[in-house]
């Protein structure tokens, strides 16, 4: 016997078995959440997150009349916590040449990044990509140049530690201590491990611009201004530069900073041998409110101590008596941390003297006394990056309230 379907009904026959099955295979992997991703695919619960936004703050018109683009506008997602059992929200001014916000999502070696810590312990957190990278939009002939990420073997050189310093002048004593790279491969922190490999592709293109800092730090107070209620700020190598003067035109809106390795030392640069002026406002370029007033940062009037404040570090450079006051940081707490095996181990001390000296309580930590040893610069990708933030909390609930 002939069995005749019509077209209308054969669809629907096969629309009822694809969604059977379908239904089936989904309930089989998550049950009624849907089809879950490979294993191969980090995934990581957001059961704490109750919100999140997505948006930008920012931005001007550039160009001719009738070809104007929008440009100068800073990406920024925020994570809000189910349970918010913290009133101040950290607010991560992180990065330096070639890190997003990424970095603070998610470890090359796929664990949950400081963002998860942070807001796990209900913490709000703020995370941006910086005007002219990332997601927020770059304008040849405006933002300045585009510089490549760095190279393979530098990472290796300066962060992983697969290689030695290329040259005596680069290198630095502590290096040799190094041991948090999360691999345990054969290649561990060499092209060729996976998960050097996998951190290769987070990083990005740097903007030079000489406006840049100013640029940066503009649109982060921009920020602070929406949200409107005391934060903790987290200052973090290269930027920090803008992280400061951000602390510096909005201080009743911090009420603590993290400063996880930021850029150093002041005035003269020392970083891996290098020369030449460094941050000449002290912890900045950018001019930033001292008293007794000044308006160049000359008046500032320093001295190279003799004498290093230990072995394998290098003199700072310091105010000369009476110093000048950062004013406006005053009242705010700071933690400045220091990895064991970093290339700004032999100067970032530097920071908290140079703050301290201008009336700023700062407290330095070097991560190996409080059972943290090993680290480089990159912390928040490392092994133990975990132990970091959970220290950094432990002192915002005994310091920041």
């Amino acid at each position: 016997m002939n069995v005749r379907i019509s077209t209308s009904a054969f669809v629907a026959l096969s629309a009822l078995l694809v969604g059977s099955w379908f239904g089936a295979n989904a309930w089989k992997s998550t049950g009624a959440a849907g089809m879950a991703p490979p294993a191969s695919i980090p995934t990581f619960s957001t059961a704490n997150i109750g919100r999140q936004g997505h948006f930008y703050v920012g931005g001007h018109y550039v160009g001719d009349p009738g070809k104007e683009t929008m440009d100068g506008a800073m990406y920024v997602e925020v994570w809000v916590p189910k349970d918010i059992r913290h009133p101040y929200p950290v607010v991560f001014v992180t990065g330096g040449g070639g890190q997003g916000s990424y970095s603070l999502i998610q470890t090359p070696d796929g664990r949950p990044g400081w963002a998860y810590d942070f807001v796990n312990q209900g913490y709000t957190v703020y995370m941006m990509d910086y005007p002219g990278t990332g997601r927020s939009a770059y304008i040849p002939g405006v933002d300045g140049t585009l510089t490549p990420p760095r190279s393979g073997p530098l990472m290796e050189e300066v962060w992983s530690g697969g290689r030695p310093a290329s040259t005596p002048q680069s290198s630095w004593p502590q290096a040799k201590k190094y041991s948090q790279w999360p691999s345990d491969a054969p290649d561990k922190g060499k092209m060729g491990d996976p998960v050097f490999d996998y951190f290769a592709k987070t990083e990005l293109q740097s903007v030079l611009n000489p406006n840049g800092p100013q640029i940066i730090a503009g649109t982060v107070v921009q920020l602070l201004d929406m949200i409107g209620q005391p934060v903790i700020l987290m200052v973090n190598s290269g930027v920090a530069t803008s992280g400061w003067a951000v602390a510096d035109a909005r201080p009743k809106l911090i009420k603590g900073i993290l400063a996880a390795e930021p850029v150093a030392p002041p005035i003269e640069n020392a970083e891996r041998g290098a020369t030449g002026p460094g941050r000449l406002w002290g912890v900045t370029n950018l001019p930033i409110h001292y008293d007794p007033p000044i308006k160049e940062a000359s008046e500032l009037k320093t001295v190279r101590e003799e004498k290093a404040d230990g072995p394998d570090l290098l003199p700072c450079w310091i105010q000369q008596e009476p110093a000048h006051k950062l004013v406006n940081l005053e009242g705010i707490p700071v933690l400045e941390i220091s990895g064991e095996a970093s290339y700004h181990r032999p100067y970032s001390h530097c920071v908290a003297k140079w703050l301290n000296q201008a009336g700023v309580k700062t407290t330095f930590v070097k991560l190996e006394d409080v059972g943290l040893p090993g680290n480089g610069h990159q912390m928040m990708s490392e092994k133990n990056s975990a132990g970091i933030s959970k220290f950094f909390m432990s002192w915002l609930d005994k310091n920041v309230h």
